[in-house]
């Protein structure tokens, strides 16, 4: 009996037409229905949480890939024997140029001279740059060695990587633990946000944490939105102390009419770091080759639940 996979892209299905194979295109986000029964399910992270429930409903299944490092929302409604596995190594290129586009676009403040473009309106002005600045970068996992890597040119005055845990990377620079932030926070001219969304990371970025950053210093979120409380980084944004750079927020999608979109000195891009033509090829790619391997029963990549 053929493997009933469900797949969200038409390619995927046309490059998994092979013996032992049933691929069947179904979108969590886009399709109004459940999914048929399958075995297999490879998919996005849904754009509308509520949407996040229909892993639970499907029958028969016994593996789930995803198409992003990222996990966290999938574990409460994976049933039980479920196997997990998600896309580390095709992700974290895109998400960390993407970050460092961001970064310079705040910093040389591109925005404004976009603004001066369609003025027509001729005026240099002085900005800051990454050159000398210190950075401080919370996550040190895939996204945060490749931020951190592509930083390193620039020559920031400091670098200096934060996780859950204390440790020395293979690379051989120091991660400190997170509770040793404030030691480093106050004198930080970026501080980037490279790290998954957990009870223990949610509102991270509060009241407390935004009060402890310099004037003038930039907040950039390629992370999860739930880990800055949005309120609290709004009254920064509009005491004009703070700047940010975001890719992803809370809420997301960002509502019409939300606060964040006008809040001054703020680019807000919509969860796009990853998006990528090089990105779809390596996660389409890899999401081929974990298919074929669970139907042959030879070990896959990147377990999450195994």
């Amino acid at each position: 009996m053929a493997l009933r996979v469900l797949l969200p892209w038409q390619d995927l299905v046309d490059r998994l037409q092979l013996p032992g194979i049933e691929p069947i295109l179904w979108h969590i986000n886009d399709d109004p229905n459940d999914a048929p029964p399958a075995d297999v399910l490879v998919t996005e992270r849904p754009s509308n949480p509520q949407l996040r429930s229909r892993v639970s409903r499907i029958k028969g299944l016994k593996h789930v890939h995803l198409l992003s490092i990222g996990y966290e929302w999938v574990l409460e409604h994976l049933p039980e024997q479920v196997t997990l596995t998600n896309s580390k190594g095709a992700v974290e290129d895109a998400t960390a140029e993407h970050c460092l586009a961001l970064i310079l676009a705040s910093l040389r403040q591109l925005t404004l001279a976009g603004q001066q473009q369609r003025e027509q309106n001729w005026t240099r002005t002085w900005t800051s740059s990454l050159h000398g600045s210190k950075v401080v970068i919370l996550g040190a996992g895939g996204v945060g060695s490749e931020i951190r890597s592509r930083l390193l040119p620039f020559k920031p005055s400091e670098l200096t990587s934060f996780a859950r845990t204390e440790r020395m990377h293979e690379q051989g620079y120091p991660i400190y633990s997170l509770d040793r932030l404030w030691d480093f926070l106050p004198s930080a001219d970026v501080v980037i946000v490279a790290l998954p969304h957990t009870r223990e990371t949610e509102q991270l970025i509060d009241t407390q944490f935004l009060s402890a950053m310099k004037d003038g210093s930039l907040l950039v979120n390629v992370g999860r939105g739930p880990i800055v409380d949005t309120e609290a980084l709004l009254l920064e944004l509009q005491a004009g102390r703070l700047r940010a750079a975001l890719d992803v927020t809370d809420p997301e999608p960002l509502p019409a009419g939300h606060a964040l979109w006008s809040a001054p000195n703020c680019i807000i891009t919509p969860h796009m770091a990853g998006d990528t033509e090089q990105f779809i090829a390596l996660v389409s790619e890899l999401a081929v080759n974990q298919v074929i391997n669970f139907v042959n029963g030879e070990e896959l990549t990147n377990q999450i639940i195994n």
